[in-house]
This record gives C-alpha cells, sequence and structure tokens, in this order.
C-alpha cells in the first residue's frame, strides 16, 4: 500500500503497483456525472461533474467533493459519454393527450368532501371575513 499523507490515498488502499496514474495530462481526462444519496433506499440525486483519468479516480473526487458535503450513504460516477438522453425537439412526446386525462388528479374533487365531512363534524373553523 502507498504510505501517503494524503487520508484520500490511504482510505482508499492503492497498491504500490498499481496503473492509476493521477498526473495524466489533464487533456486527456473526461468528465464523470456524480449521483448522492443520502441515506441507504434513498434515490440517487445528481449533484455535479467531476474530471478524472478514469472512473476510479472520478470515483475519489467525487467522495472528496460532495461526499462530505453532508450526509453520504452511496455516490456513483457515470462517464457523461455513458449517458443517453432525448432531444428537446421530441418533447411533444411527453405531452399527456386528452384521452389520458384520467391519469391526472385534477379530476377528483377531495377537497369538497373534506370540508363536508369537516362541517359536519364540526371541526372546520370558520374563516375570517375581510372587511
Amino acid at each position: 500500500m502507498i504510505k501517503s499523507l494524503d487520508p484520500r490515498i490511504t482510505r482508499e488502499q492503492i497498491s504500490e503497483n498499481n496503473t492509476i496514474d493521477p498526473l495524466t495530462p489533464m487533456d486527456n481526462w473526461e468528465t464523470y456525472e456524480v449521483f448522492h444519496q443520502k441515506k441507504r433506499g434513498d434515490q440517487h440525486m445528481h449533484v455535479g461533474i467531476v474530471h478524472a483519468p478514469n472512473p476510479e479516480m472520478a470515483l475519489i473526487f467525487g467522495k472528496d467533493q460532495y461526499g462530505r458535503r453532508g450526509i453520504t450513504a452511496n455516490i456513483w460516477v457515470v462517464k457523461t459519454s455513458n449517458v443517453f438522453c432525448t432531444e428537446y425537439e421530441d418533447q411533444d412526446m411527453f405531452e399527456t393527450t386528452p384521452e389520458k386525462i384520467y391519469k391526472e388528479a385534477s379530476g377528483y374533487k377531495v377537497m369538497d368532501k373534506i370540508n363536508k365531512y369537516k362541517k359536519e363534524t364540526g371541526t372546520m373553523i370558520p374563516r375570517k371575513e375581510k372587511a
């Protein structure tokens, strides 16, 4: 194991025969998207990007930059080039069609039923009229 004063190197237990060279010229580095999970079972949220020569160093940089800013259970790093997305011109595929209106909650009149129940049980607080 490399003996280093840098706790990131010691914690990762990087061996001396490791092929990771953190001094690789930056023009060969790639960008990695960093995803952070606050606690086990939560979803991972995108928190930013790091530049690194390889995924192992990206993980170290991601933990150093985004894992220390609060409670962290897990961090993912993904090459930016491996992230696929839709084109903005194709946004019409996400529009709700009229025949699928039943999927939206706007048709439910729950507040009327709640207010009726509160009125019947006497738990409704009367609103003050403005003068």
